[in-house]
């Protein structure tokens, strides 16, 4: 029998601010790959079914398998620790393996504060695996696997990096059959991530992503892309999707391409995605809300054109008015992504965010508060400047200050966080207007602005 594989999307903190769960799709992809290859595949989504510890440890044993393979940011890496701790307390011959944005970059103190930790897997994952699995399944040594972290004894062994994978066509589609679906149901809607692309062309100071899957735009065709929603809806009823591209529409004809086979194809859905505001104009709006976009996530990050200047997200501020006003005159709702507290903030350029989101009147907003991220300029700076306050990562959840410059102190911060939610959010008119958008994003709109009202009255009294 082939070697047994259980993956896991290891439990959120219970102390961090808790994001809704999602479908993880870097483990749907090395899942389908290894299935793909013949292996006996599982997973336990500890996020999405709340599983605590002692829950985890039951399913393993339920599934007995002979290696177990995490996946984890920075908000879960110890988690992911804790899950292979488990799993070589119940099986010591379990082979564990870390994946995932964070160990990419935290591999070697990974394998040092974890001893219960075999392999760390870099970066991209789909081929290492695929090779480490059949070393592991032939019983031959491991340690020199190009792409991994791994043990050689009581020696660390770091390998070269793996080179990324160039034709993403030839990957398999996520191996949605074994997400815990049900668990995943909001407002009645399963709400399915698709990833058309890997990598960015730009370089962010406070962005992993890019760092992990490289500085050049690797695209799936148009037709493969389609392919997989067509797939979606027959085979798991789907009818809404996001695409999770950090920046959808860097090939405009390329989107302009998925439009159109989504309408030739008859595909009834509603989709979003997130996509950088100088990427956008109006024919290529109308065009994606022809075929059945609804929502568009915009990357304003500040409304200090200094900030972003810093932030080298290399935009002006009109630009980001002039594709907010496209996008609501089109119908489209309007997401504003927003970061506070970047190493150049200072109390006056975020009330000037906070003032420019008004004006933008969006129809929600993440204000997200700036987050060190190992591999990331911004966690080198804010490390060299002495200005990093904590180094949990079980607090790393961008609602926590995790590092305090001389211009904006952690207490400041988070008054000012909140005090924008509750400025954005408690409006009648805006929670009147939420409610009467209704559909998945309308709800979890007004949701949230109750939630906020709720928060603000308990203060008072």
């Amino acid at each position: 029998m082939k070697t047994h594989v259980t993956f896991v999307n290891p439990p959120y903190p219970q102390s961090a601010h808790q994001h809704p769960p999602f479908i993880p799709l870097g483990i749907g992809y090395l899942a389908a790959v290894l299935e793909k290859a013949g292996y006996q595949v599982d997973v336990i989504d500890c996020q999405a079914m709340k599983l605590t510890y002692d829950q985890f440890r039951e399913e393993l044993v339920k599934r007995n398998p002979d290696v177990v393979g995490m996946s984890a940011t920075t908000l879960i890496y110890k988690s992911g620790g804790e899950c292979a701790r488990i799993a070589k307390e119940f099986n010591p011959k379990i082979v564990t393996i870390l994946g995932g944005s964070h160990v990419s970059f935290w591999d070697e103190n990974a394998l040092k504060e974890y001893p219960e930790l075999d392999i760390v897997v870099r970066k991209e994952g789909e081929n290492t695996l695929l090779e480490l699995m059949k070393r592991i399944e032939a019983g031959k040594p491991y340690y020199d696997v190009v792409g991994t972290t791994c043990r050689n004894g009581d020696e660390i062994v770091k390998n070269p990096d793996r080179p990324y994978i160039e034709d993403l066509d030839s990957l398999p589609f996520p191996a949605h059959h074994l997400f815990p679906l049900d668990y995943l149901n909001k407002f009645g809607v399963v709400i399915f991530p698709v990833y058309t692309s890997r990598g960015c062309t730009f370089w962010c100071n406070f962005c992993s992503a890019v760092r992990m899957f490289g500085r050049g735009y690797r695209m799936r065709s148009p037709e493969n892309v389609v392919d997989e929603l067509e797939h979606l809806v027959k085979d798991f009823g789907a009818q809404q999707f996001t695409f999770y591209d950090d920046a959808f529409s860097v090939d405009q004809n390329r989107v302009r391409e998925i439009c159109r086979l989504i309408k030739e194809r008859g595909l009834n859905i509603k989709w979003d995605c997130e996509t950088r505001v100088d990427m956008v104009d109006r024919d290529l709006l109308q065009t994606m809300k022809d075929a059945g976009c609804i929502a568009v996530w915009f990357g304003v990050e500040a409304g200090s054109q200094m900030v972003i200047d810093a932030m080298g997200k290399g935009y002006k501020l009109e630009t980001i008015k002039n594709s907010f006003k496209t996008a609501q005159d089109i119908g489209l709702m309007t997401v504003a992504s927003v970061v506070l507290g970047f190493p150049e903030e200072t109390p006056e350029t975020l009330r000037e965010t906070t003032k420019f989101i008004e004006e933008l009147n969006p129809d929600d907003v993440g204000y997200y508060i700036a987050t060190p991220y190992p591999g990331t300029p911004m966690h080198e700076l804010v490390t060299q400047k002495g200005w990093l306050k904590i180094t949990d990562f079980n607090r790393y959840d961008t609602a926590t200050p995790i590092f305090e410059t001389p211009y904006i102190s952690s207490e400041q911060l988070k008054e000012m966080r909140e005090k924008a939610f509750q400025s954005f959010y408690i409006r009648p008119s805006y929670i009147w207007k939420m409610w009467r958008k209704g559909g998945v994003y309308g709800k979890s709109a007004t949701r949230t602005a109750l939630a906020h009202l709720r928060r603000k009255l308990k203060s008072a009294f």
